[in-house]
């Protein structure tokens, strides 16, 4: 079973009130191949809410505590953070997920890549909470843009 943002399947479940949508992503939820999870939701938040960026590290950091995840607001988020990742984690291990796709760039879900932190639209190379988490945990996680035909064909 696959594992998949929410978001990449068309629920509008984003910080904004909007979704992703993936059309593969969401073929493989409507196909019962894919399941899917929002970590932030899991973790505690509503929807909208404020936009979120990783303060000081990536997502290994916010898990060591050396980092931090703070809203535009400047609030600390970091708890319902690591709360929603491992909400995350026990519904991958109940899965026995074989993959893990999660949304690029986001605090929680980006696989490669995240948000600087700065709140200004920089982006540098790390993984969010629930990725690093997952990661750790021996989980295959990548995002819907490096979802392709060869992985698709070998989910068939």
């Amino acid at each position: 079973m696959i594992l998949v943002s929410s978001c990449l399947a068309g629920l509008e479940v984003r910080y904004d009130g909007k979704h992703s949508l993936h059309d593969q992503i969401k073929r493989l939820v409507a196909e019962k191949k894919a399941i899917t999870i929002c970590p932030e939701l899991s973790g505690g938040f509503s929807i909208p809410r404020e936009p979120a960026e990783i303060v000081g590290g990536d997502g290994y950091d916010v898990l060591d505590g050396k980092a931090k995840v703070i809203d535009k607001s400047g609030k600390d988020v970091t708890d319902l953070y690591i709360k929603g990742a491992h909400a995350t984690l026990k519904i991958a291990k109940e899965l026995k997920a074989s993959l893990v796709v999660l949304k690029e760039n986001s605090p929680s879900c980006g696989s490669s890549m995240i948000y600087d932190g700065t709140f200004m639209g920089n982006k540098i190379a790390g993984d969010g909470v629930t990725s690093a988490l997952l990661k750790r945990s021996g989980f295959r996680v990548i995002s819907e843009e490096q979802l392709d035909g060869k992985i698709l064909e070998s989910l068939s």
